[in-house]
């Protein structure tokens, strides 16, 4: 669907299945970005090679066109279907270098951060060709440009992307949204970056991966209440943990979990890595404070 004059997005539907007989309807957003050659931002899960193909067919282009893939992280629903797309368009990739070794090294990937279907949803591990670094500029063929926003905090090598033309930020899943499932490694880097991200001014296009196209003032409403939900985990940690005392990460977790109203299906490593990092700045009372 295209959401902005040079951007289509594309949802990306899949399955995780989190137990023997049962799964989790899971979805990641992918962009497009037309600049006289096509730009890809994130490559979904394994098999979306066939649907960025088709939808770049749809919109009447040639997939030959298609230039530079762009990672924003490692993860899997962001670099599964990567391999695919670079063989069959031979694409550069593009991802933070503190992010390439799981981008080339997906096994590695697995063993430091095992997640439920892994070996179902990344296809493989593929090079990256362009390393790139906070405040780098990808040049476009149309003259426009993407500039590069190291925003850690879901991931070490989680990156931005401010794309000029559009007044476009693509934020990955550096936001992350009320009630959704949090994920993230590090607190007090991921309130920086989310702060960093709602000092750009003029921002008329939101690009979140789990999250609908946000426009105008939605877009730092939506900033804002990333950073009051992080503060709300952060209190119902302090509080388990207060109530538990010495229990085990998993233990807590799950308290954390019935507290603040999830699903039993968001107790996976992923949300455990989240209440881990809380753990470990605990002694601050105010994460946003810092």
């Amino acid at each position: 669907m295209q959401v902005a004059t040079h951007i289509h997005d594309i949802k990306m539907s899949f399955k995780l299945e989190i137990a023997p007989g049962k799964t989790l309807d899971r979805f990641v957003y992918l962009w497009l970005i037309y600049a006289k050659q096509i730009y890809v931002v994130d490559s979904g899960v394994a098999g979306a090679k066939d649907l960025i193909l088709g939808s770049v067919k749809e919109t009447g282009h040639d997939p030959a066109n298609i230039a530079t893939l762009v990672i924003t992280h490692a993860h899997p629903d962001h670099v599964g279907g990567a391999l695919g797309v670079q063989k069959a368009t031979g694409c550069v990739v593009a991802a933070h270098e503190a992010d390439k070794s799981w981008i080339e090294d997906t096994e590695l990937q697995y063993r430091q951060r095992p997640v439920p279907s892994f070996h179902s949803i990344v296809e493989g591990p593929v090079r990256v060709d362009r390393v790139l670094h906070d405040g780098d500029s990808l040049e476009l063929r149309d003259g426009s440009a993407l500039k590069v926003m190291h925003t850690p905090g879901h991931a070490k090598g989680h990156i931005s992307l401010l794309y000029e033309a559009d007044r476009s930020l693509f934020c990955g899943d550096c936001v992350p949204l009320r009630g959704a499932m949090p994920v993230y490694e590090d607190v007090f880097a991921l309130v920086r970056s989310i702060k960093r991200l709602g000092a750009v001014s003029g921002l008329e296009l939101l690009l979140s991966s789990w999250d609908v196209p946000r426009r105008g003032r939605q877009i730092y409403e939506v900033m804002d209440e990333a950073l009051s939900y992080i503060q709300d985990i952060h209190q119902t940690v302090r509080q388990v943990r207060t109530e538990l005392g010495a229990a085990d990460v998993p233990m807590i977790a799950r308290e954390v979990s019935r507290k603040l109203g999830f699903p039993e299906t968001v107790l996976a490593p992923p949300f455990f890595k989240t209440v881990e990092a809380h753990l470990r700045v605990s002694e601050y009372r105010d994460p946003l404070a810092l």
